[in-house]
């Protein structure tokens, strides 16, 4: 097996590498003047099992083309089979037509990942589970939900814990979690009367006394949980934190949350944390090393994933 890392999040792909007992396969992914993106691997991988670490997120077209010409480095040295470990999958929100004359993002970039000469992926929490079907190839989309019940479990303790949806289509990963802490499940109705007029947020669920858990998948702008911890506050939650799988946190997204009534909010290390994510005092990052090493651990060994689900 080997670990080859890109630029994206180079830390997370030392993380798995240790924790897998091995070395990071010595390559160079550097640019030319004019930008263009080389990539050289300096060892022997003929015959191997190789996994990329890449995650498209900013720059997401710079990171999607070192992701694909590393794998026709690979494919060219006779890498034996190439699995792209993309913890997260950037274009994912372009995943139908949302309008007339729009593309489908998403298809076009799991086009790309396969004629580059993936042979299978590696993600965690698409935005759209529909995505696994775009790819003709194998994909295994792990959960962060196993790692958030846990990190909870511990922070919460003694604590009277609702989760709660920001939000009618994240209902299936909240409750998902809900489940697992054995605890009750609050939804945000989010509606916009008219063009210009500011969004109703209702509360749907006692969440009275209560300290509440919003959960998605992807933070951005920042401005959906911002409104949804303030609808809960008002709505008499003792607090208001937040575990969100990708913590894009674009522009400035990270002083509006700091200046929020979110009490924490915890994000994975899938994206490299900006040093405004690093100086926050109210956003932590937990690490899905472990989980991707032993994710890769079982691919490689021909066993099972699915188990890492429960």
């Amino acid at each position: 097996m080997k670990i080859v890392a890109c630029n994206s999040n180079r830390p997370l792909a030392e993380a798995v590498a240790a924790t897998l007992n091995l070395p990071l396969t010595r390559a160079t992914v550097r640019r030319f003047a004019d930008m263009e993106v080389f990539v050289e691997i300096h060892e022997n991988i003929r015959g191997e099992d190789v996994f990329v670490v890449q995650s498209t997120s900013y720059p997401a077209n710079d990171n999607l083309m070192e992701l694909l010409i590393t794998f026709d480095a690979l494919k060219r040295a006779s890498a034996r089979r190439i699995t792209a470990v993309i913890p997260y999958f950037g274009y994912a929100r372009q995943d139908r037509k949302s309008g007339g004359r729009t593309p489908i993002s998403a298809k076009l970039v799991a086009n790309l990942i396969t004629e580059a000469g993936a042979d299978r992926v590696l993600t965690m929490d698409l935005h759209a589970g529909q995505i696994q079907g775009f790819f003709d190839i194998p994909v295994d989309d792990l959960r962060a939900a196993p790692l958030f019940r846990e990190d909870i479990l511990h922070r919460y303790a003694g604590r009277d814990i609702m989760i709660v949806s920001p939000d009618v289509g994240g209902v299936v990963r909240a409750r998902a979690l809900a489940t697992r802490l054995n605890c009750d499940l609050a939804i945000i109705d989010k509606r916009r009367e008219k063009a210009g007029v500011s969004e109703v947020m209702n509360v749907i669920g006692d969440v009275r006394g209560r300290d509440c858990i919003i959960v998605d998948d992807i933070v951005d702008s920042g401005g959906t949980l911002r409104n949804a911890a303030g609808a809960l506050i008002k709505y008499g939650a003792s607090s208001a934190s937040v575990y969100v799988t990708h913590g894009v946190l674009s522009g400035g997204a990270v002083a509006g949350i700091s200046a929020s009534p979110i009490e924490m909010m915890t994000v994975t290390d899938s994206i490299l944390a900006t040093e405004a994510v690093r100086l926050a005092s109210n956003v932590r990052q937990v690490t899905i090393a472990p989980l991707l090493a032993e994710a890769i651990r079982r691919i490689s060994d021909e066993s099972s994933v699915s188990s890492l689900f429960d």
